[in-house]
């Protein structure tokens, strides 16, 4: 009986050690995917286009897909919207500036965006 116990506690921590394992591998490619989308929204901010009111792009590094970006201009604002890959786990930001924000942090020049309109 005390056999059995001990194999049960040991079979038992051999479990739990195993989630914890692949959660933390889980959390690992999480991790990276969110970092390849964060890059494909600092890469997004850097690249507001003036005349388009669209872009998408995909960021490519070493024969893998790093991140799909797409540039929206919106009333006000630019929506961008970033999906990062990593392995077969991807996750998407998608970030909302004003443009008073993006003059005000540099990432646009006052009347780059004020050539959008709804007819476009």
């Amino acid at each position: 009986m005390k056999y059995h116990f001990i194999f049960s506690f040991i079979l038992f921590q051999l479990i739990i050690s195993f989630s914890v394992f692949s959660q933390s591998k889980v959390d690992t490619d999480i991790e990276a995917a969110l970092t390849n989308a964060r890059k494909g929204i600092f890469w997004g901010l850097m690249n507001i286009p003036v005349k388009k009111a669209k872009l998408e792009k995909s960021l490519i590094n070493n024969d893998m897909l790093i991140a799909k970006v797409k540039i929206a201009k919106e009333l006000n604002g630019v929506k961008i919207e970033s999906t990062g890959y990593n392995n077969t786990n991807e996750v998407t930001i998608v970030l909302y500036r004003s443009a008073d924000s993006l003059i005000k942090d540099g990432y646009i020049k006052k009347g780059d965006l004020e050539i959008y309109s709804d007819d476009e």
